[in-house]
């Protein structure tokens, strides 16, 4: 293969999948990778509890929860396509960790449950993916399952996320009744054929001329009807699929299927491949790119901490010495590319590529990466936690071993941290109660720390800024609420909303933020 980065960013497809929990997403991703070749048997993913498995959720807490709470990035070809997926967190309490890594994304396939539509969860990353002009695929899943009308689903896409919806195909049915799909552009059919008990998977039939004789032998006179009568609708009032359109985040392409069976998966990876955006290539010929992620302890025998590394422009090579905007120079003498937890050496990246990088302690999220430390994208932001949680270990003797597990585990972006300038207690804050309990897990796990969460008198925090007589100021008067992040930058941590405008009222040139750029 090629080694010039134009070429080679051409091959890559770069995305990740967004979802409302329970959509299918996890179980999507993994039949993805089968259908890629990435990996040849998939995970336990109709299994509960103990025996549920997959490639993308390897944390304890994912496998017996059967969530996904923590970003993962899975690389692998397929033909002459290079597909970096970015599997996102499904809860929303972890909304940050997929803020960001939706940066590294070119594009997102949207997962929605046939049954549901549009959720609250869906709304909001779609929300995200609009901010950055994401390009996204639908794929509307558990078409197995009794599902709402199809012009019903696409009308609600229409109508909540004003983007045209453009079917490429037209399921037959839905639930018991469901038989398969028409491809409205080939006017072939794709038979679905439900397991039998004790069969794993759904076997991958040939496609049927949907104007055969053999058509009728895969479903009932009244379906094919149907079929045909939905089909003409949707040709005749849907747009038809306008890839201009689509990149320019004005359409949507929509499959449909059942990722559990593995029916329609081969089809929508074959339309990432054909459609989705390949990565721009940066404005220069040296290698950067940006640090979107840091993941500590996955593999808790190294404490290792790797920072995810999209790469936007040059050739990475192994060995090469990058530098950070502010002039750190980190050597990437064992870079690595990912497949979920499992990892092997990327001798080369190209952009659009996701690669690995440790360090120890080095490497930020935002930190911008180049072979001259001249290049700078844009920073990532913190926001203001929404729950302030008092965080103590039940061994007093190691609060010093407290700190520094959860100033680690803030550098991942799942929660954050705060010193209160008075005390010893550490303050946490996340965005939602599981983040709470993922922490005391991670926490006990991999430091083996016994810790407890208590309420906290602090309701809101911000940031703060301005001239050093306004802040010492500020401090001054209010020492008690005051603390510093881990990066040491100033905040103040109010009791409640109405407290902070006070308190802003009251504090002449000082800036109060609840947004914090890296």
């Amino acid at each position: 293969m090629s080694s010039d980065p134009i070429t080679e960013a051409a091959r890559r497809r770069t995305f990740a999948i967004i979802s409302h929990p329970d959509a299918g997403k996890t179980t999507l991703t993994e039949m993805l990778l089968l259908a890629g070749g990435a990996i040849h048997l998939a995970g336990a993913v109709r299994a509960r509890g103990e025996q549920r498995r997959t490639r993308s959720d390897w944390m304890k807490i994912e496998r017996e929860r059967g969530i996904s709470v923590s970003a993962s990035v899975m690389t692998f070809g397929s033909g002459d396509t290079v597909f970096n997926l970015l599997d996102t967190p499904g809860h929303e309490d972890f909304s940050e960790d997929t803020y960001r890594t939706l940066t590294a994304a070119d594009s997102a396939i949207m997962v929605l449950d046939a049954a549901k539509g549009i959720e609250p969860q869906t709304l909001k990353l779609f929300e995200v993916c609009r901010l950055r002009d994401i390009p996204i695929t639908t794929f509307i899943n558990k078409m197995d399952r009794e599902a709402l009308d199809p012009f019903a689903l696409l009308d609600e896409i229409h109508n909540r996320l004003a983007l045209d919806p453009a079917p490429l195909y037209w399921p037959a049915g839905s639930g018991q009744r469901f038989r398969g799909m028409l491809d409205l552009r080939t006017d072939e059919f794709l038979p679905f054929t439900r397991p039998e008990a004790g069969e794993e998977e759904n076997a991958e039939s040939e496609r049927i001329a949907f104007g055969g004789n053999s058509i009728s032998d895969a479903m009932s006179a009244d379906l094919l009807a149907e079929l045909k009568e939905g089909a003409e609708l949707a040709r005749m009032g849907l747009p038809a699929f306008d890839r201009e359109a689509f990149l320019g985040g004005h359409m949507t392409p929509v499959y449909f299927g059942s990722a559990l069976r593995r029916f329609g998966v081969r089809e929508l990876l074959a339309g990432i491949a054909a459609d989705a955006p390949a990565p721009k290539v940066g404005g220069t010929k040296e290698v950067s790119g940006f640090v979107f992620k840091i993941q500590a302890n996955m593999d808790p025998k190294h404490r290792d901490r790797v920072g995810f590394f999209r790469v936007s422009s040059g050739r990475f090579e192994r060995g090469m010495t990058l530098k950070t905007a502010t002039g750190k120079s980190i050597n990437v003498h064992n870079p690595m590319m990912f497949l979920a937890q499992d990892r092997e050496i990327a001798d080369e990246a190209f952009p659009g590529d996701i690669i690995g990088i440790p360090n120890r302690g080095a490497l930020r999220v935002g930190d911008s990466l180049s072979e001259s430390g001249s290049v700078a994208y844009q920073g990532l932001p913190n926001f203001a936690p929404e729950i302030l949680m008092r965080c103590r270990v039940r061994d007093p003797l190691k609060q010093k071993h407290l700190r520094r597990a959860l100033e680690a585990l803030a550098d991942e972006g799942i929660s954050q941290v705060f010193r209160p300038l008075i005390g010893a207690d550490m303050i946490v804050g996340a965005v939602g109660a599981l983040q709470f309990d993922v922490l005391k897990e991670r926490i006990a796990e991999e430091y083996q720390l016994d810790v407890v969460f208590e309420s906290s008198p602090y309701d809101s925090a911000r940031w703060v800024a301005g001239e050093k007589k306004d802040l010492e100021a500020l401090v001054e008067r209010y020492r008690p609420q005051m603390a510093q992040d881990v990066e040491d930058a100033l905040v103040f941590l109010g009791k409640s909303a109405w407290e902070i405008g006070y308190v802003q009222e009251k504090s002449a040139g000082v800036r109060f933020s609840a947004v914090k750029e890296r």
